[in-house]
């Protein structure tokens, strides 16, 4: 999730690694220096002690919720997606924000309902407190602290009728701070902060701010409080795992998902995607179960020994894949690890007990083991034209998809053969021996250890697509993100790249380059005695049923009119850099599936009776009404080698 979106368009993604405070060290504060003589700008740490003051909050509260939110960072005018702006993290999540993001709800109707969620708005809640503008409190780290401590106060005055001088009565307000529903969420939020109030931290912000926390190892907690909050108890979810796997459950935010029945009330679940942190799978866990945090995920697998966490049950939907209509049919897995850093954070025991899960998954869906059905993030659809260019690319270059499926028992199969125009051919370029050069950048690593750009030559998952067969040709650049201009290897720039297991029609063969019909052009790949590909078998092609372009889309609803009375209609537009050419050819990924959307608010599923292809469109997949295309069975003549 994870994950900065592409270097080149700024983004206001989600970075779950920005989320990371719970992996900051926390140190004694009487075990270090006292910062006398410090070099480093105390102004931060003096407003935090002003809005104390102020608002008579007991200063290592304040400073422990601040820690607990944000590590005392500002981050600049923005802190991720979801909404949480400054060192308080306060909340001002916009519709927008929702049409893109995890969340992906390009196009759905309730938009303003889904942003609608209180515990998104802190920011205007705090402005009628203090008297602050909404733009001061997002932006000035000084208004953004008054305000934290001013919403502290008032849940204080709300839980006790006053603002106590002592800390441990001020457990209520921090629980209340969580913005949690269910009490358990609300209890670990506030016992994360309790714990840094006794053990004290102090630490140098990014923007050389040196905040201290004195640590008050005497103080109680007032843990009873918490009743007076109201909040919804529950059981603990069981997991849902195989007995393979170290599996515990530690339930998501509930405003990045919503709770349904699939597949029991008809949504199928058709699908698994593969992702990966941006950051590390203790600060992931504690990002996805914020409350205020509108992303989430099913499962969180942990790199060192594969430990899995179950964050939301199968039966719900998960906001994961940035794609509204793909998070309704699938079931998302976080790896903890960083994209850019080639294969050094996947290691073979998270590979085992992802294949464990998945398989496992796989055979209660009757989801095929294939990479049609078993998809990266970064194979996901765009939902509007908008947002293509945006979508994350991990888990990146550097997942090994030829290792993970023979895992799952379904290797990428068929013979090496030179490939005739006509036959559809699986990308299979292996990985360790497939050596190619990407290039990194500081936007694309956010551990930091990039700190310029740099060629990197890595085991990678894909083969390069050129404009012309010739290795000094232009690499193809997507219309989403390049416009008509050629591509690069960026690392992020998932445009010029075909990755293994995808399947695409020949259009040419020349010499030792093969072209495919790819993203609406003819583009070429090295592939000497097809050592880069596999004939692929029991495909449908997909092409046009007219003499005009087939538009294609990024969602799959139905037509306005299928609504029911009282539910208004989610829309979708044609991605207007894409369409099918008269003349060329795809394959589709998966069967035709009804068009369909869900309510969460009534439960209620609607499905259309037009249909549509998902075809493998380019480095991306696409939809198609079925009604557009003829789909026909492909079939193969071969090269000797």
């Amino acid at each position: 999730m994870h994950k900065r979106r592409m270097r080149l368009r700024p983004s206001v993604a989600i970075t779950i690694g920005a989320l990371a405070a719970g992996s900051l060290a926390t140190l004694p504060f009487t075990a270090l220096a006292d910062g006398a003589g410090d070099s480093h700008d105390n102004s931060r740490q003096q407003a935090f002690i002003s809005a104390a003051a102020a608002y008579h909050v007991p200063l290592n509260v304040l400073l422990g919720v601040a820690y607990e939110e944000s590590g005392w960072e500002s981050h600049g005018a923005q802190f991720s997606s979801d909404g949480g702006f400054g060192p308080m993290h306060l909340t001002d999540v916009t519709p927008t924000m929702l049409a893109g993001g995890d969340a992906g709800a390009a196009g759905r109707s309730d938009l303003a309902s889904l942003a609608a969620n209180p515990a998104f708005h802190t920011v205007q809640t705090a402005a009628k407190l203090t008297g602050l503008s909404p733009k001061a409190l997002r932006t000035d780290p000084t208004a953004n602290i008054r305000g934290g401590a001013a919403l502290l106060a008032s849940y204080a005055e709300d839980v006790t009728s006053t603002t106590p001088s002592d800390s441990s009565q001020w457990y209520g307000a921090v629980a209340k701070y969580s913005q949690a529903k269910q009490k358990r969420s609300a209890v670990l939020f506030a016992d994360r902060v309790y714990s840094v109030v006794r053990t004290g931290a102090v630490r140098v912000t990014k923007d050389g701010q040196r905040i201290q926390l004195q640590a008050s190892p005497a103080t109680k907690t007032a843990a009873a409080q918490v009743d007076r909050l109201r909040l919804k108890t529950t059981t603990s979810a069981s997991t849902e795992c195989p007995s393979s796997v170290a599996c515990t459950y530690v339930p998501g935010s509930p405003a990045g998902g919503q709770v349904s029945n699939r597949p029991t009330n008809g949504v199928r679940i058709d699908s698994i995607v593969i992702h990966d942190l941006e950051g590390t799978y203790d600060s992931a866990v504690k990002a996805l179960a914020d409350p205020k945090n509108p992303v989430s995920t099913h499962y969180v697998m942990r790199s060192s020994d594969g430990a899995v966490t179950q964050m939301v049950p199968t039966k719900d939907i998960a906001f994961h894949a940035g794609n509204y209509s793909s998070n309704l049919h699938s079931i998302g897995i976080e790896h903890e690890g960083y994209a850019a850093q080639g294969a050094t954070w996947y290691t073979e025991t998270q590979y085992q007990a992802t294949a464990e899960l998945v398989k496992y998954l796989a055979s209660r869906f009757d989801i095929p083991l294939d990479r049609q059905h078993i998809v990266g993030h970064d194979n996901v659809a765009g939902p509007s034209s908008s947002l293509v260019s945006g979508m994350h690319w991990d888990p990146g270059s550097s997942w090994d998809w030829d290792h993970f499926m023979r895992l799952l028992g379904h290797p990428i199969s068929g013979v090496h053969s030179v490939p005739a125009p006509g036959s559809v051919v699986t990308i299979d370029p292996g990985f360790a021996d497939n050596q190619q050069t990407v290039h990194v950048c500081p936007a694309d690593d956010p551990t930091g250890a990039t700190p310029t750009c740099v060629d990197k030559q890595q085991a990678s998952n894909f083969v390069y697509l050129r404009t012309t067969p010739d290795d000094n040709a232009p690499l193809f650049g997507d219309q989403a993100i390049h416009g008509t201009s050629a591509g690069t290897n960026g690392v992020s720039d998932w445009g010029s790249t075909a990755q293994a297991g995808q399947q695409f029609v020949v259009a040419d063969v020349q010499g030792p380059w093969t072209a495919i019909w790819y993203s609406g052009a003819k583009v070429w790949l090295h592939n000497p005695d097809g050592n880069n590909t596999r004939p692929a078998y029991g495909v449908n092609i997909i092409k046009s049923a007219g003499t005009t372009p087939v538009p294609l889309y990024g969602s799959s609803y139905p037509d306005k009119a299928e609504y029911p009375a009282g539910l208004g209609a989610s829309t979708q537009a044609p991605l207007s850099m894409y369409s099918i050419p008269t003349g060329q050819a795809y394959v589709a990924t998966q069967p035709p599936a009804a068009t369909d959307d869900y309510f969460a608010s009534s439960g209620t599923v609607v499905l259309g009776n037009k249909k549509m292809y998902t075809i493998q469109y380019n480095h991306r997949v696409a939809l198609v009404y079925a009604s557009d295309v003829t789909a026909t069975p492909a079939t193969h003549h071969w090269e000797d080698n």
